[in-house]
């Protein structure tokens, strides 16, 4: 599995909110995870280009994060530009 428990709570250490373990809810925690995810899906679709049901869920996961992306650019625009710039995203 490319996603271990260990690397999962590093990811929400490193960008949560209340910057602990547990902050699994926070956008910025979860935009944090689909952004990684995102990245290991892409590796392996540049390598896989027919694995057309990975591509999908590839698709599902960029929809994901843009509807939290687009909700907390409607709550706070100061949360949304630092995980902009914490996960390399641009808009």
């Amino acid at each position: 599995m490319y996603l271990t428990k260990e690397k999962k709570a590093e990811i929400f250490k490193k960008q949560g909110k209340a910057k602990a373990v547990t902050d699994t809810g926070s956008p910025e925690s979860q935009i944090a995870l689909f952004t990684f995810r995102v990245n290991e899906l892409t590796e392996h679709l540049k390598t896989h280009p027919k694995d057309f049901s990975t591509r999908l869920g590839l698709l599902k996961l960029v929809g994901k994060r843009k509807r939290l992306l687009d909700y907390l650019h409607k709550v706070d625009i100061t949360r949304y530009r630092a995980a902009l710039a914490d996960n390399n995203l641009r808009k």
